[in-house]
């Protein structure tokens, strides 16, 4: 895997770009040509994706889990020296498109997006094993999802193509991109099964590719307000299998390396993961020692849950979240009795493919579509705890937010984020910053 991972790393250096202008440096590590006119040039190319999205303060799994647990208040800077996490946590107009965490998530995420349509425009041409093609055209898939996916979580409007003033569509649309782009790989992966050459020598390991595909169609679609679909594709999820992002001493799990490690950048606000009043955790509930540390020393960080090491693994989604989604999309819809008995499977478990489980009694409350969201949002913020979905859950749930002024009683500092300037000076297609 160091192997991969380090060439990975390499190629990663050599293609830069924004949504609206694309930029090759560092020719010496491999030319475009070589890159999209050989298998072995897609390959690199696709690991080089998930390097992108994983590693380092710049990629998008860091960026994501600071604003995300920042903004909604789960998190908090230790140290005001990093002034743009700083930012993040007071929120309001502090946070501005000179944001570096704001552009990291942004441009970074184009950047995966952008390289992936790459492998998806050249792998019918170029590669011509059917097991082959069907494993790069998913993988290619599956990070230009999570790219849209997150940008959708994050901001109102983006684009979905690269080009010169590449228009900005609304974060809906970028969703149904996602999903269609994720529907496509399916029915490519079930016309030919994924070479098992390539996963087990030739990528990255760790990703389950028809149970991540599945998976993230059900997270994009209850985004998206679509909750058949999410139902469905949900239950097509083996949550007996993990899949996940893996990590090294060379390529390092980033929450770790950055902030879990020390106590120097963030850690959670609390023992309470920031939930307030009747939405505090039950003591009782194994999901907290999982995620928090107990009796923390001046030097350990409160948190640990999947950073715990540079080489832990972080999940690319979790069993939990699958029977979540479930629950919300049956609530949404008016079935109480379906989302309870989803829920129910979340409370009642007391361990998972990953170790994680509440060990709760069912569910007690109101048989209500009101109460029982409530309870999943109560649970979505534990079960998923420092994973980028705070904001964006707290959002949804209609928490109470920002006003025009800061408020101390708001649950997030921000409901969407602003554009980065690197995108406004060179795209004349970006859209106004959302008010707050």
């Amino acid at each position: 895997m160091k192997k991969i991972i380090l060439y990975s790393t390499l190629l990663a250096s050599f293609l830069v770009l924004n949504a609206c202008q694309e930029q090759y440096l560092n020719p010496s590590v491999a030319t475009e040509q070589q890159v999209i006119n050989s298998t072995d040039g897609l390959i690199t190319l696709v690991n080089g994706l998930q390097y992108r999205y994983t590693a380092t303060r710049v990629g998008v799994l860091y960026n994501a889990v600071a604003a995300g647990g920042l903004s909604g208040r789960e998190l908090r800077v230790l140290n005001a020296g990093n002034t743009d996490e700083q930012n993040l946590e007071l929120g309001f107009n502090n946070v501005t498109g000179s944001n570096a965490v704001v552009r990291n998530l942004w441009s970074t995420s184009q950047l995966v997006r952008a390289n992936a349509d790459i492998v998806l425009q050249n792998a019918d041409r170029v590669v011509t094993n059917a097991n082959v093609k069907s494993g790069i055209t998913a993988y290619a898939s599956i990070f230009k999802a999570l790219s849209l996916g997150t940008l959708a979580q994050f901001f109102e409007q983006t684009p979905v193509t690269t080009g010169t003033n590449a228009p900005f569509v609304a974060r809906t649309q970028a969703l149904s991109v996602a999903v269609q782009q994720l529907e496509a790989a399916a029915t490519t992966v079930t016309s030919a099964s994924v070479s098992t050459d390539l996963t087990a020598n030739r990528l990255v390991p760790g990703i389950n590719i028809p149970n991540t595909i599945q998976a993230l169609i059900a997270r994009y679609s209850l985004l998206a307000g679509d909750y058949d679909k999410a139902i469905a594709a949900a239950g097509r999820v083996d949550l007996t299998q993990r899949s996940f992002f893996s990590f090294d001493d060379n390529t390092r799990n980033p929450i770790f390396e950055t902030a879990f490690s020390n106590v120097n950048v963030f850690a959670p606000i609390n023992t309470s993961l920031g939930l307030l009043g009747a939405l505090i955790p039950n003591s009782a509930d194994k999901r907290l020692s999982f995620y928090i540390r107990s009796n923390p020393t001046s030097s350990q960080n409160l948190g640990t849950g999947f950073y715990t090491a540079n080489s832990a693994p972080i999940p690319v989604y979790l069993p939990g979240e699958m029977l979540l989604i479930r629950a919300e999309a049956y609530a949404r819809k008016g079935d109480v009795a379906n989302a309870i008995t989803e829920l129910n499977k979340v409370l009642t478990k007391t361990t998972d493919a990953w170790g994680l489980g509440a060990g709760l009694p069912a569910y007690s409350g109101a048989q209500t579509a009101d109460a029982v969201l409530t309870e999943i949002y109560r649970n979505r913020a534990i079960e998923l705890a420092f994973q980028g979905f705070r904001l964006e859950d707290n959002r949804r749930f209609n928490r109470p937010g920002p006003g025009t002024q800061p408020n101390s009683s708001a649950e997030r500092t921000r409901n969407f984020l602003p554009y980065p300037f690197t995108e406004r000076d060179n795209n004349t297609s970006t859209p106004a910053d959302p008010a707050n």
